[in-house]
Formats: structure tokens, sequence, C-alpha cells
């Protein structure tokens, strides 16, 4: 008996130590996390540069840039939902800068019934500030884009690149010098970065508690059953 006992301890022992290690460990992740957020934001809002001749999708992701060019009439939309504005696409045209290069920008969000109603996009020079992005919006299970609505499900660059014939570089435009923009900028932001290591670590911390509680009833029963 005092050998089940002297088991049951050990066990309880070491298994809420290695929850509660687990959890002491997403507490350091979460201040690992929120200081690379904090050092994103300040990337985002930093003053633009001119666009990179080859940018990098992981060196570069976030970076703000300007550009000078042309938008042309080579677009696509793609789904996407605000709260208050329901449902609607993102209007991703093809730019063609000042020196020869053709890239695509977010223009922004329209409600998804005035997708159509907005044209002509632009006319003339304009000047472009946003930041470049490569999203992780297209898995496996994302739909095939719909050809006859121009319709895309997810920001898939490269394949995006490929429909207008631009390099894969993809702006977000946060503004531009138009007169009347045809659509809603949405600025990037680290609104969309998953940051979930307090829910982690609360778990991880229940679960040694959980886990501690359990040890005691068995040692309480295995004492019972001596006594």
């Amino acid at each position: 008996m005092r050998g089940r006992m002297i088991a049951a301890l050990m066990f309880g022992v070491i298994g809420t130590l290695i929850l509660l290690a687990l959890g002491i460990w997403q507490v350091s992740r979460m201040s690992e996390k929120a200081a690379v957020i904090a050092g994103i934001e300040a990337g985002i809002v930093a003053d633009p540069v001119p666009l990179p001749a080859a940018p990098d999708p992981e060196a570069d992701r976030y970076l703000p840039v300007t550009v000078t060019g042309r938008f042309t009439a080579q677009e696509l939309f793609v789904l996407a939902s605000q709260k208050i504005a329901g449902t609607g696409v993102h209007i991703v045209t093809a730019f063609e800068t000042a020196d020869g290069r053709r890239v695509l920008v977010d223009r922004g969000f329209v409600p998804y019934d005035d997708r159509d109603a907005v044209r002509p996009r632009s006319a003339g020079a304009v000047t472009v500030v946003g930041n470049l992005h490569w999203p992780r919006d297209a898995d496996s299970f994302t739909p095939e884009p719909d050809a006859a609505s121009n319709l895309w499900f997810a920001r898939d660059v490269p394949a995006m690149a490929a429909h207008l014939g631009t390099e894969p570089t993809f702006i977000i435009a946060r503004s531009t010098d138009e007169a009347a923009p045809p659509a809603a900028f949405t600025p990037l932001s680290t609104a969309g970065i998953p940051d979930n290591h307090l829910s982690y670590a609360i778990t991880w911390f229940l679960l040694a508690a959980v886990w501690m509680g359990m040890t005691v009833f068995l040692l309480w029963r295995i004492r019972q059953q001596r006594a």
C-alpha cells in the first residue's frame, strides 16, 4: 500500500511540474510575441521607401513603400467581409510603375453589389503608399477562382500575379493621391497575426491544477482503502 502511495505521489508531482512548465513557457512566449508584434506595428507605419528591385517575401514583409505609375484595366476581386459593411470584395489591380514594372495593388474594399459600379478605376499618373505583403490566405480547401465573375476566394499572390501578368509583388494600399479613390482603403495591420499564448498558458495552468487535484483524490482513495 505504501508503495502505491509513493508511486501515485511521484506520478502526480511529475505530471503537475510538466504542466506548470508548459504554462510558464507559454507566458514567456507571450512576452516574445508581444515584442515581435510591437516591432511589426512600428515597421508598418514607418516612412515609406522606394519599391525594392527584388522584394523578399520574408525580409520585406510589411515594408512600407511608395510607387508612382498608373493603374491598368486588369483587375480581379477577392471575396472578403467586414463587421459593419458585410460581404464585399478587395479590388486587386495590376499597376504599372514609372520605370516599367508591373505589380499588384490591393486598392481596398467595396460592398459586393458595388464591385462593378466604380469604374473607371483610375486615370493618369498616381502615387500609391502602402505595405508589401504576401498573405497566406489560400489552402487546400480554397475553391478555384470563378472565371465568369472574376471572383477569387483567397489572396494567392503567385496565382494572381500569373493571372494579371505581373511580378509576384503585392502592395496593400493605405493612401493614394487620387481625387476619388474607388474603394475604402484597408491598411495593413497586426490584427490578423495570431497571439493565443495567454489562452494556452491558462489552459496549461488549469490542467496542472486538475492534475494535482486528481492526485490528491487518488492518494485519499488509497489511504481509505488502507484504513
